[in-house]
């Protein structure tokens, strides 16, 4: 078992960053969370951990920080994540994803920190020939989105080759779920995330759901996509941090998904056997850019770190979701 050092979490405060704050915390890591507060939520904090609300882009503030807390690593989860959005606005993306990213590897080198997570994506992939798609597959990103973080991908592996720095990019697929306790999930207004947007839509938030795409060679035509539940994803950032620390020579990248995929249909049809009530869909056009399929080859990270799932099923999945939908409801109304 490797040593627990302090670790620095950035938009430890939005979703998948908050999910991350709680595993560390319930395995006994020292934390703290630097997050700008410009999507994230105060309420997502966890008792007990030092909030600093400011932005990774201020050098000054990161090396208070690390002096502070005795930083030893960093869980880079900071930046922006709407794919069509960084279509219309790239500087956007490329300010908030690369630029302040570059800043904080800066920062991480300067303080002499060794190991540095980074929150990647499936999106570097662009629209893969193959399915499942593989670490090895070309990364070809078809928007900004993927671009910036794969630019950040590939600052981490030059700085990595020129400094006592060891990193993981984790690539995610598709995200969703929220902690099993409802402790923190999926908070943001207007999220395009499909679990949520039905979740939000089985509990009135909504009128229904759109569906982008009835044709593609899919077995019902909507396309596939690997959820992977929110907290084995924080898991495997734990993990991911763990093997860092034991190997320090050794830096990884590791697609985040379960190897299997659902169609937006299956995603509605589990959505109405939790909540036993019909969603009303909503079909329309393909939206540029989707693939029909996009599922993980996740061999990697089960044979590099001792990742095992503990939520691997859609039903459990929308039910977390829908608990903390619900819970959410309730926090607004006590703020």
């Amino acid at each position: 078992m490797s040593q627990k050092v302090p670790v620095l979490v950035t938009g430890g405060a939005g979703y998948i960053g908050s999910h991350a704050v709680l595993a560390l915390c319930d395995a006994g890591w020292p934390v703290a969370v630097v997050d700008n507060l410009s999507t994230g939520f105060r309420f997502a904090i966890p008792e007990g951990v030092r909030l600093y609300e400011g932005d990774i882009e201020d050098g000054a503030l990161l090396a208070r920080i690390f002096e502070e807390q005795d930083t030893r690593a960093i869980m880079h989860f900071a930046g922006s994540i709407i794919v069509p959005e960084s279509v219309e606005n790239p500087l956007k993306y490329y300010h908030n994803n690369t630029a302040k990213s570059r800043a904080l590897i800066e920062a991480t080198v300067n303080a002499g920190l060794p190991h540095f997570i980074f929150s990647s994506t499936a999106a570097t992939y662009g629209v893969p020939e193959v399915s499942p798609v593989s670490e090895e597959s070309p990364k070809q990103p078809i928007n900004p989105y993927g671009m910036s973080k794969l630019m950040t991908e590939i600052m981490l592996a030059d700085t990595a080759q020129a400094h006592p720095l060891n990193f993981c990019a984790l690539r995610y697929f598709n995200v969703a779920g929220a902690d099993p306790q409802a402790r923190t999930g999926q908070s943001t207004a207007g999220a395009t995330h499909l679990i949520k947007v039905a979740v939000e839509a089985a509990l009135g938030k909504r009128d229904g759901v759109s569906v982008f795409g009835t044709d593609y060679d899919t077995p019902d035509g909507t396309g596939v996509r690997d959820y992977i539940h929110v907290s084995d994803l924080a898991a495997a950032h734990v993990l991911a941090l763990e093997a860092l620390i034991s190997e320090p020579d050794r830096s990884l990248t590791l697609n985040c998904g379960y190897g299997r995929g659902f169609s937006v249909l299956d995603v509605l049809d589990a959505v109405d056997r939790v909540t036993n009530r019909t969603i009303e869909r909503r079909f329309e056009g393909r939206r540029a850019g989707d693939p029909a399929s996009l599922i993980s080859d996740n061999s990697r990270i089960k044979a590099t770190l001792p990742w095992e799932p503990q939520h691997d099923d859609l039903e459990t999945i929308v039910g977390h979701a829908l608990a903390w939908e619900r819970r959410l409801g309730e926090i607004r109304r006590d703020a």
